[in-house]
């Protein structure tokens, strides 16, 4: 995936919006005003941020060379992904639904 398949990949999601609240190279994307996804655009490769269950997040870090803790990020909770075009397309896809799943705002149960 390049750029502009993450961004249309996200944008495609329920109630998302994207931004430069940290400049016009790292494009943010959120759901219910919480990030779930942060692009550097002037990287090679590109690299982007995703929340990540803590204990996941150390899994794949030992699992992938491209999984790095979150840079400029709380390290617990975010990883840095170096998008290389060896990872496959699925993979990176899961990773921004599980980013996406735990941001985004739960439906209330309504009482019958």
């Amino acid at each position: 995936m390049d750029a502009e398949d993450i961004r249309e990949y996200c944008l495609a999601k329920e109630n998302v919006t994207e931004g430069f609240p940290f400049g016009p190279s790292a494009l943010v994307f959120k759901t219910g005003g919480k990030m779930f996804l942060l692009m550097m655009l002037d990287e090679v490769p590109p690299s982007i941020n995703l929340k990540c269950d803590p204990e996941k997040a150390l899994e794949l870090r030992e699992e992938y060379e491209c999984v790095l803790p979150g840079y400029h990020m709380n390290k617990k909770h975010w990883n840095t992904i170096l998008v290389e075009p060896r990872l496959p397309s699925a993979v990176l896809k899961q990773w921004i639904d599980d980013s996406y799943n735990l941001v985004r705002p739960k439906k209330k149960k309504t009482k019958s």
